[in-house]
């Protein structure tokens, strides 16, 4: 693979699985599917001021609802996929009828599909997933890949539950499904340091000479009727008994000091050194990784970023240095980051340009110029691009163009907008006071009275700059009444004036034009990523865990 380029997909994960995606070509797969299982299941972020952005709401609205495209995916799983799948969701929908869970099931179901297909015989898929959807989502997998190639159902223990209820327990755990594609499926087994409790109550014996410590292990074998393992041990001591090991073995450790003999009465046991042992396997249970909040050092504002830790963790244990790891929801990019950190290869693919200009932020603040080559694919690169994005999707088209100028959607779903496209929340550093710039994105022909139309917004809202974004260049008569609107000014600064009205087109923001505004307003909406530094993913695996567990251990 040493023509192998990291590839960012902008589009419907489907889609890219189905167009670009060759079969049997990945190698490791982590996906953590959104599910309104709450009314914010699917925000990126707060804006500066503390509200709640409406920029993902609509992403995912027409989605995961029973519709036409549900419909579509329920046929088409039903039609095409694993005979026992198409028996399963024809008897979901009996149970179910035609609901929003259905719908997310249907959609799931053809995507895991294309997900199977994609995947190496020696890989394996870690689904991400909650209570609210776990166990029909468990049934789908099973049909799909096969209950003998079930793995593991891991249960991450996180230190923050989700509300004290009166009439329930507290929720404080995820769901995440560990499915192999065969029986060849690469495992790296993972180990974390030993407890040091555990460390006094069973390696308490220190060898003098070398200052090594050590426990003692039972050598006896349990199952009685062993004649081949039953003999005298120590040779002449008279005491027979049946053993774990051959004679010939035991007589082999013996020589080499790994057998102790107690004093008389007593049975032989092995002497089991402390620093030949890996650590403590981690079992399916974990519970010694933080949740992300406001204070780690690691949160970007993504409200449902996972730890770096976690994903650590999976990678390293499903995949070696060098292989393919697949997010086909990537959002924030952490299992891609992970990945480039871990020397892995991997594709990231997300329906919302801000989460794509979000993971290109991302990469470039943890890996500057150790940063490995990736291609952007199904982004815009020109206007003749940005127009063929516009015909395919005019609110997809709407919320890069809006990204593309730092500013993010207004609307939770698609349709009415009363005016408003986007919106850019900055802070008056002076101040300490709010401000809000409005946009209106055009995609297909513009007159004048569309520029009036905004003014007439900018006074009902009361805001400080509005900003027209359109694809065609505006006419003169537009200009002239853009022109026309009084300046703001701020009051701290009288003599400084800004348009209030400003006509954006999409070729100026590919030739770097910005939006004319104070340049003491900040605009911060994501904190920069750690600097990570690349790793061999086979030393120091507890590196990253030990330091995001540092600010807890100080509390």
């Amino acid at each position: 693979m040493e023509d192998w380029k990291n590839q960012l997909f902008f589009g419907d994960n489907l889609e890219v699985l189905r167009r670009h995606i060759p079969v049997e070509s990945v190698d490791l797969i982590y996906l953590d599917p959104p599910f309104n299982s709450n009314a914010t299941y699917n925000m990126l972020f707060k804006e500066p001021s503390g509200e709640q952005s409406a920029a993902q709401i609509a992403a995912f609205d027409d989605t995961w609802k029973w519709g036409p495209q549900a419909e579509e995916a329920f046929d088409e799983a039903v039609m095409f996929g694993p005979p026992p799948l198409a028996e399963l969701l024809k008897a979901l929908r009996q149970v179910l009828g035609r609901t929003n869970m259905l719908a997310y099931l249907s959609m799931m179901a053809v995507r895991l599909v294309e997900l199977h297909r994609v995947l190496k015989p020696t890989g394996s898929l870690f689904l991400h997933c909650d209570p609210t959807a776990s166990h029909y989502i468990k049934l789908i997998l099973d049909n799909i890949f096969s209950p003998k190639n079930f793995r593991n159902e891991i249960i991450w223990e996180r230190s923050q539950p989700k509300g004290h209820a009166k009439l329930r327990f507290s929720r404080c755990h995820d769901t995440i499904f560990f499915y192999s594609k065969s029986e060849k499926s690469v495992f790296n087994p993972i180990y974390k340091e030993h407890d040091p409790a555990y460390l006094e109550r069973f390696y308490r014996h220190v060898e003098p000479e070398t200052g090594r410590r050590y426990r003692l292990g039972d050598l006896t074998n349990p199952h009685r009727e062993r004649p081949n393992l039953t003999y005298e041990f120590p040779p002449s001591s008279g005491t027979v008994r049946v053993w774990r090991w051959t004679q010939e073995r035991m007589m082999e450790a013996w020589k080499e000091g790994r057998v102790v003999i107690p004093e008389k009465g007593e049975v032989a046991q092995y002497k089991r050194y402390l620093d030949e042992m890996a650590g403590t396997p981690i079992k399916d249970i974990w519970y010694d990784i933080e949740h992300l909040h406001g204070s780690s050092r690691e949160y970007l504002g993504y409200q449902t970023q996972k730890p770096e830790a976690l994903l650590e963790r999976i990678v390293r244990a499903g995949s070696h240095e060098g292989e393919v790891v697949l997010d086909p929801f990537c959002g924030c990019g952490t299992a891609v980051a992970v990945a480039e950190r871990l020397k892995r290869h991997w594709i990231g693919i997300d329906v919302t340009y801000l989460a794509i200009d979000l993971i290109r932020k991302r990469l470039k603040d943890s890996f500057g110029n150790e940063l490995a080559d990736y291609e952007e694919i199904g982004i815009p690169r020109d206007v003749t691009s940005a127009e063929r994005l516009f015909n395919i999707d005019s609110f997809q088209f709407e919320c890069w163009a809006l990204a593309m100028i730092g500013a993010r959607s207004a609307r939770e779903k698609r349709g009415a907008d009363r005016g408003i496209d986007g919106v850019m929340n900055l802070r008056d550093e002076y101040s300490g006071d709010y401000k809000k710039i409005i946009f209106q994105v055009k995609g297909g022909k513009v007159g004048v009275s569309q520029v009036r139309d905004l003014k007439g917004v900018l006074e009902r809202e009361k805001v400080e700059i509005g900003v027209f974004l359109t694809m065609h260049k505006p006419t003169r008569q537009m200009q002239k009444e853009a022109d026309e609107a009084e300046p703001f000014i701020d009051p701290q600064f009288p003599n400084l004036r800004f348009p209030r009205l400003q006509l954006i087109t999409i070729e100026d923001i590919f030739a770097g034009k910005k939006i004319n505004f104070p340049n003491w307003w900040s605009q911060e909406t994501f904190k920069k990523a750690l600097r990570r530094r690349k790793t061999n993913p086979e030393e120091n695996q507890n590196n990253l865990l030990k330091e995001l567990q540092e600010p807890f251990d100080r509390d």
